[in-house]
């Protein structure tokens, strides 16, 4: 969301009437923390977060069980499928435990 138009998104929702509004009606939105956001849509909302997997193994482990033997024969090269499979999973979790070191998790040299 744009910094820039947070205020017209706090207007548009303060405009809104109840009766008028469906009530199947539901606004999904993703946000970084920002102090720009609006605290009437923060108050008026339902906050979700979702934190990932804590260290590499659990990453891996939570990545894996999602799948399915069926998942992975779906490609006419299993074998090697499952390998490149491997290699993006890996490199995934290692960034995503990579960044909670911020700068230093990339430039520190062992």
């Amino acid at each position: 969301l744009s910094v820039s138009w947070m205020p017209e998104l706090e207007r548009i929702l303060e405009e809104m009437e109840e009766d008028k509004t469906n009530p199947e009606f539901r606004l999904w939105l993703t946000s970084m923390p920002s102090k720009a956001f609006p605290v009437a849509v923060l108050q008026a909302g339902v906050k979700m977060t979702k934190e990932p997997p804590k260290g590499l193994k659990a990453n891996m482990r939570t990545t894996f069980l999602k799948m399915t033997d069926e998942d992975l024969q779906k490609t006419n090269k299993p074998a090697i499928y499952r390998k490149l499979l491997y290699g993006l999973c890996f490199f995934h979790a290692l960034s995503i435990e990579r960044k909670k070191f911020g700068p230093l998790g990339w430039n520190v040299q062992y």
